[in-house]
């Protein structure tokens, strides 16, 4: 195989091994709970946007590197509308082709071979192959139940004088958990006036359930050291188009952009005005997709409850934390379930080493198959009870 020694030490992505994969399941119809993404279509009004924006001859061309003015003012109003956050348009924002690619360019932007990388344990599973890329070092940040929150006071000193970038994602992927404003609040006072900085995947920024999920970018200060990357994929069901942005401390804003003017050459101009368009103008679009889910949330929480399975609360996002029964690890189990039960989760495993004992559930399906799937687990009741 012609591989080079750097993208060898990188693991196989794991979604990109399994999505769209065949599997052999029992003899029920086949229910995926494994899917990352919310099911409902992408507003109308959107993509009517996207396809009279393919018809201007404008937008058949090459345009500005770092993105149309409309674009960036549209990002820039939308966090004001949100956060009350103000950003400088031309300093502070970054238009990503995917807040995956930015996720994972960024630490060769900004962090240096041999220096260290927070990665939350739970967390998604690719935040490290952005780190490996970089020959830097990862690092656990462990995020422990129930509330799966970072405790700064448990990572050794010489672990974080050593660290330069630290990843933080709420609502967070795979478990459910939310952050409150003083969250951030303590991560900033916890690298002020270091050389670690911050990067929060807001990934799932429209799902939060008892609360809105705050912005990092709203902590006092928090611009000095911290960006912020923002999906469009879940919010607006516009997973397709592979369109975010990050926003926030302008050193590392810059030097994304730098980055991108070697790997890309200004993102199609009919997507950036489908986006400016879903940011203008849909914000109760996003407050009803976190209804749907927070719905959705009850319904499957409630079933678990009545046959006593013990899960992580689900705060936010599109994810539940399920525990295994106490014979099985994560993959053994996924297995049971595809096989028994047919029912497709994701394993914990892959999201760091204390997802051994979980599987991820994403409630990213219909009413129906969502009720028929909480009441196949809900047999399982018994190997809850084995000791």
């Amino acid at each position: 195989m012609v591989i080079s020694d750097r993208l060898a030490q990188v693991p196989d992505s794991y979604f990109a091994k399994t999505m769209g994969q065949s599997v052999e399941h029992g003899p029920l119809p086949l229910i995926n709970m494994a899917v990352g993404i919310p099911d409902g279509e992408t507003p109308k009004g959107i993509i009517d946007c996207f396809a009279d924006a393919l018809r201007e001859p404008s937008n058949q061309k090459y345009v500005a590197f770092h993105g149309k003015d409309t674009f960036k003012q549209a990002i820039v109003d939308f966090y004001q509308r949100q956060y009350h956050v103000a950003l400088d348009k031309e300093e502070e924002v970054c238009i990503l082709y995917g807040t995956k690619n930015g996720l994972v360019a960024l630490p060769s932007c900004i962090v240096n071979p041999g220096e260290n990388v927070l990665l939350p344990d739970p967390g998604y599973t690719d935040y490290k192959a952005g780190v490996l890329l970089a020959d830097a070092q990862p690092q656990p940040l462990v995020l422990k139940p129930p509330y799966y929150l970072p405790q700064w006071d448990q990572i050794g000193s010489d672990i974080l004088k050593n660290t330069r970038l630290v990843y933080l994602t709420y609502p967070n992927n795979p478990t459910g958990s939310v952050a409150t404003q003083s969250v951030f609040d303590e991560a900033v006072a916890q690298f002020k006036n270091t050389k670690t900085k911050i990067v929060h995947d807001f990934a799932y920024s429209a799902f939060g359930f008892d609360h809105k999920n705050p912005s990092i970018l709203q902590t006092e200060g928090a611009k000095d050291l911290a960006i912020e990357v923002f999906s469009l994929s879940k919010g607006y069901n516009m997973s397709g188009f592979r369109v975010g942005f990050a926003v926030g401390n302008k050193d590392i804003i810059q030097a994304l952009k730098k980055y991108q003017t070697h790997t890309h050459a200004g993102m199609f101009g009919a997507l950036q005005d489908a986006a400016t368009f879903a940011l203008n103008h849909y914000d109760d679009f996003l407050e009803e997709q976190s209804a749907i889910f927070k719905r959705r949330r009850d319904v499957f929480e409630t079933k678990l409850k009545d046959a006593q399975i013990p899960f992580e609360p689900m705060k936010g996002g599109i994810f539940l934390w399920l525990q295994t029964p106490p014979t099985m690890d994560g993959e053994a189990f996924v297995n049971y379930l595809l096989q028994q039960q047919s029912i497709l989760v994701a394993p914990g495993i892959p999201f760091g080493e204390h997802g051994e004992n979980y599987v991820r559930i994403s409630l990213a399906i219909d009413d129906e198959a969502l009720i028929e799937a909480a009441e196949r687990i809900q047999t399982l009741k018994h190997l809850y009870e084995q000791q």
